[in-house]
């Protein structure tokens, strides 16, 4: 409700990836975009176990995040994922390591790609300031390779002037989660950091 209520309020477009089994729940319960942390390239029927595209979709995800560097895939994995989702009409955000990494990712023609240098996660050191040339170096070759891909970036997003310097270096929006969680109020902490998108 936090994410919900933040985008209300300043009128910018925010999207929650709660855990696997809250999933229904809170789509349910929000009017905002809700996607999966993980999805499995399992197919239908055969998929005991496994969190698939079309399951996810029935319970109201419109979109996922693949390839976070705390569950990573392989490249043929992600292509056939990426194409699932597209079929059902929804996003993928595809997160990648490195520049060459987003490079090779762009082919695919994901909805976005996230850069997050692994080092920098949960670490409270933004990747717009540590590593700026990360971020720069991605939003060019990834515009070399895909004419539709938009480029995130997440890691180590604590505060506004994170978000508004990786703004500056091209990137369209962020990917956060311990600079939420671990904040005193999650509602403050994103107003503050959607803000920083706005200015």
């Amino acid at each position: 409700m936090a994410a919900q209520k933040a985008a209300h309020v300043l009128k910018v477009k925010t999207v929650v990836a709660p855990p696997p089994p809250s999933l229904s729940l809170v789509a349910q319960n929000v009017n905002i975009p809700v996607f999966c942390q993980h999805l499995d390239d399992m197919q239908a029927g055969q998929s005991t176990g496994f969190f698939i595209p079309e399951l996810a979709r029935s319970f109201g995800a419109s979109g996922s995040i693949l390839n976070h560097s705390e569950h990573r895939l392989d490249y043929q994995t992600i292509r056939s994922l990426v194409q699932r989702l597209r079929k059902l009409d929804m996003v993928s955000v595809v997160c990648a390591r490195t520049s060459n990494e987003a490079a090779e990712l762009a082919r695919l023609n994901p909805s976005f790609i996230a850069i997050e240098p692994p080092e920098l996660i949960g670490s409270g050191k933004a990747v717009s300031k540590e590593n700026p040339k990360v971020i720069l170096d991605t939003v060019k070759l990834v515009s070399e390779y895909s004419e539709s891909t938009r480029v995130i970036c997440g890691a180590g997003i604590v505060d506004k002037s994170d978000v508004r310097s990786a703004v500056d270096l091209g990137v369209i929006g962020i990917l956060v989660a311990s600079g939420i969680v671990k904040a005193n109020s999650w509602y403050d902490k994103i107003l503050e950091l959607a803000s920083g998108l706005l200015e």
